[in-house]
């Protein structure tokens, strides 16, 4: 892999799976994905607690990562935990898996590992997530007058063109395989896609938005060009060295909206 760029790690680590991607940053937009996997460490149910980490924790370093040692990875992005939960032990078991696989890469590859937000490795990797709210939770278009304002303010947030439910990591796991359309999936026996296929992808987001980060910087998303139509408003959206025309429909009364990238 000498000479194809740098070999940059990616992981997303949860105690029940840990999703696991090798991108070369070969100057794409997108780079070129080595590896894109994962370790479900499973334990006896007998083991509990702590001593149950330091096992999953082997067992992340015997199946993949040693596996990897001296094969030229010079960067390893950790998604930072999500802490979700209330339950304060969940957490805190959280917090201390991720510290141990942290301790792992360094101790078996000597690398100090980078860490990334799941909010920002979405929005790095994928910019053009980043869109006009248009709806509320019920699914109804907001007021004709606030999305304009919204508009006029470059007021731009993570997943504004989906539904409040929408799956992210389905979304995200969908717009990976746009790019990469040779990666072999993992299916259930009903033919649904396997969870373990969003923790893979979790990965390589982390690999790509913390280049892209490193690389461009913030994207400062400005929104000009505004031009009211018989239908909806028109607008370029600015980020980086992009210029991305977009519509939103929208009722000036009321009634659905739908997102368009053209």
């Amino acid at each position: 892999m000498a000479g194809e760029g740098k070999l940059i790690l990616g992981l997303d680590v949860s105690t029940t799976c840990i999703g696991c991607c090798l991108m070369i940053d070969d100057g794409t937009d997108y780079g070129k994905i080595v590896s894109l996997t994962h370790v479900v460490p499973k334990v006896s149910s007998k083991i509990k607690g702590i001593e149950s980490l330091f096992i999953k924790k082997r067992i992340f370093n015997d199946e993949f990562l040693s596996n990897w040692k001296g094969k030229g990875i010079s960067e390893v992005v950790i998604e930072e935990p999500l802490l979700r939960s209330n339950n304060v032990e969940t957490c805190g078991t959280l917090l201390r898996f991720n510290g141990m696989i942290s301790d792992c890469v360094y101790t078996e590859l000597g690398i100090v590992p980078e860490y990334i937000s799941s909010y920002d490795a979405r929005k790095y990797s994928f910019p053009q997530l980043m869109s006009i709210r248009k709806y509320n939770k019920q699914g109804v278009q907001y007021p004709y007058k606030k999305i304009m304002k919204e508009i006029q303010t470059s007021s731009l947030v993570l997943f504004g063109a989906y539904p409040w439910e929408i799956d992210k990591k389905a979304v995200i796991q969908g717009m990976v395989s746009e790019v990469f359309p040779d990666i072999q999936w993992l299916y259930n026996k009903k033919g649904e896609l396997k969870k373990e296929n969003f923790d893979a992808c979790d990965a390589y987001v982390a690999c790509l938005g913390y280049r892209n980060k490193v690389k461009n910087g913030e994207p400062e998303f400005k929104i000009s060009d505004i031009e009211e139509t018989e239908d909806g408003i028109k607008y370029n959206v600015s980020y980086w060295d992009k210029k991305v025309e977009r519509i939103t429909y929208a009722d000036k009364k009321a009634g659905k909206t739908t997102h368009a990238d053209k």
